[in-house]
Formats: structure tokens, sequence, C-alpha cells
């Protein structure tokens, strides 16, 4: 409460007719009269509800399993109190489901009052996506349309012994064992409602637990995907959104013990560092998390330096062959260790806003490369400009 009664009514709302769905509503030890809003609430909609009360669990992982295990519709979505949905939700995502044969839909979502993530939405709904060639696995939230059967054939549920991420282990293996994932992007179906006291369950606690979830995301993929480029991108997402966070300026200020800590979860995730990985990832995060799998933060603190003061590295050519490298600290100095992939442009590199380039290569015998014909026309209409405006 109050978020639960705006959340109530998008529930209400959805113009998929309230006799094909059904609402189960678990208040999981509220003391702020959320429980006898449900109860009031069940008495007078039309929404078939059932409303369950037990203890505090102490997070979402337990009322989510005992809501799954009590549903009994094709699919289920995973509704937080705080937020609300579009009120085409429930049909469209339903529609997508039905018409692609999906196990999993992503419906379009938006903040209120705080960030969400917007890069896996096109402009247009997608039946079917290939999660080894998307976006969608940088959205692992359990806001989603799920095939109960697909829940229920795997044994599918909620760790409940997690503190942190479990709902991103939850979706993951849904998108791994399940038969395709659909995206509805023309519409916006979730909004995810930044509170007004800031009391997020995913902005609190300590380190420790994110770090276990990370590990259990990684080898998760590992289980179930195997080894080559499928593998590794999914191996990107826990090492971009994860393990760098978990290594960001901020620990430059944390004491030794905390780092050594730190360092030491981080082996067992680290071990799917490879350069399969690397290459997929940008050259400014890939040396931090180089340096993370190294165990040489003195390195990385260099790095974080670097970047604070927002220098453009330069851009270097191989003296052989097509790569380029961004010139970061200790590039190429052989007391750091670090090699020339780690610095190697293989995806598209900005910083701090410039798109980085390789230089043109030179022809034998010219000091320059040849301007193009369409560059020489653009110099000199621009040489006759200044010309003019001069003799004005």
């Amino acid at each position: 409460m109050p978020y639960l009664i705006r959340c109530l009514q998008s529930v209400e709302a959805q113009t998929l007719p309230a006799d094909r769905f059904e609402l189960i509503a678990v208040d999981d030890g509220s003391k702020d009269g959320t429980g006898a809003y449900l109860d009031e609430f069940a008495a007078r909609t039309a929404v078939p509800t059932t409303v369950i009360h037990q203890a505090n669990s102490g997070g979402p992982s337990g009322p989510r399993n005992v809501g799954l295990a009590r549903a009994r519709g094709r699919y289920v979505f995973f509704l937080d109190a705080d937020d609300f949905l579009g009120f085409e939700a429930l049909e469209r995502m339903v529609a997508i489901a039905d018409k692609a044969g999906t196990d999993v839909v992503l419906g379009k979502m938006v903040g209120v009052n705080r960030g969400a993530a917007g890069s896996m939405w096109g402009r247009h709904d997608e039946e079917r996506v290939d999660i080894f060639d998307s976006r969608v696995i940088y959205t692992l939230s359990a806001q989603k349309l799920f095939r109960r059967e697909l829940l229920t054939r795997h044994g599918i549920t909620f760790d409940e012994k997690m503190r942190n991420g479990e709902d991103a282990i939850f979706t993951m293996e849904a998108y791994l064992r399940g038969a395709g994932v659909s995206v509805v992007s023309e519409y916006v179906c979730y909004y995810l409602v930044g509170r007004d006291d800031g009391l997020h369950v995913t902005r609190s606690g300590s380190y420790e637990p994110r770090f276990e979830a990370l590990e259990a995301l990684v080898e998760l993929i590992a289980e179930l995907v195997p080894e080559g480029p499928k593998r590794d991108f999914m191996m990107a997402r826990p090492f971009t959104v994860g393990l760098i966070q978990q290594f960001g300026p901020g620990v430059l200020k944390e004491s030794e013990e905390v780092r050594a800590h730190k360092l030491e979860l981080a082996a067992p995730i680290t071990k799917y560092w490879t350069p399969g990985v690397a290459k997929l990832i940008k050259v400014n995060e890939r040396l931090r998390l180089e340096c993370v799998a190294r165990g040489r933060l003195d390195l990385l603190a260099d790095i974080h330096r670097y970047i604070a003061a927002r220098h453009t590295p330069k851009v270097v050519r191989a003296e052989q062959g097509d790569a380029a490298y961004l010139v970061y600290p200790h590039f190429r100095k052989p007391e750091a260790g670090l090699p020339d992939s780690a610095f190697e442009m293989t995806v598209p590199e900005w910083a701090p806003s410039k798109r980085l380039q390789a230089p043109a290569r030179s022809k034998p015998g010219q000091s320059k490369p040849t301007p193009t014909l369409a560059r020489r026309v653009v110099r000199r209409v621009r040489r006759d400009m200044k010309r003019w405006k001069s003799s004005v």
C-alpha cells in the first residue's frame, strides 16, 4: 500500500475478458492494510481472485512459488504490487504467444519515477526472437508471461535460498529451456514504479548475495549451453550486467579486506571469462573485467581514473592485418601483462561520446590515404565557401 491500489485497478481494467484469467494474490505478512484490501477487492471484483495470507517469508521467491503452485491457467504472469499493467497487456501477450507457440513473452516496460531497460524493444512486435542474437537476455526480471506447462515440466521455480537475483535465474532457465521468446514492443505492457521511499529489494543488501546470484547464473548457462559462440554470447550478460558493477570506481575506496573478498567471490565466475566472451564486449569494460580476472586491482584503479577523466584513447593499427587497438593505460606495458587482445576493437566503440574508428591504412608509397572523389569535391566546396566569405 498504497501502490497496490493502482496495481489492482490495472488488473480489473484488462481488455482480456475477466472470465479468461485469474488473480492469485499472496499477502506475505504485510502490516500496512494490504491483507484487508485484498480481501475487499476479491469480494467485489469480476476477476476470479484468490487471496492467500501467510507469514512474511523475507523475499519475493516464496510468495511467487506459492502463487505458481495454485495457478491453473495456460500462462502465468508475475505482477509486483508496486507496479501496474497497461490495459491491453494480457490480451496482447497471450495473443502473440498463442500465435507463435512461444513459451515466454516480453511485454514492453517503461519506468515511472525510475529507469527501465530499453534496448530490447524494437519498433514492431516480434513473434519469435533468437535468444542467442537478441537483447532480450538483458532483461531477466520476472515480469513476463510464461507458459505454465514449461515451468511445471522442468520444475522451474524461484530459489527461496537466494537473497538476490532469483528472478534472473528463473527467467534465464525459461529462456534456455523454452520453445521460443516473443516480444511485444508496440504497446507498453508494464509500468515499473519507483517507490517514493526508495525501498526496492533489488537496491538493498550487501555484495555477497550478488556474487552468489552471478555464480548461479553462469553455472546455469554452462549447464544448458555447450561451449562455443552461443555460450559466449549468453555469458557476456552476467559479466557486463553484474560482475563489472561490483568492481566500479567505488571499489577504490573499499578496504583491502573487502577488495580481497570480492576477488575471492569473483573467481568461480571469472573461470568463464574466455577470449570468446571478451571479444563481444567493448574495450573499456573488457579491460576492467580482464583486470578482475587477473586479480590486478592496481591496474583497474589506473583504468578507472583514465575513464573518469573522460580521456579519448588513441586508436592505433597493428603493423600487419586489420586489427586496431585503443590505447588505454598499460597498453603494451610488459610489466602489466595485459595482452593486446584486451585492447583490440571488436565491437563499435564510443569514448566518451565520440565514435572511435581505426585510421585508414595508407597504400604502399603513400604517406596518407587517397581521398575519395566525393571527399575531394566536399573539400573544394568548403575552400571556395571560405574564400567567398572572406571576400564579402
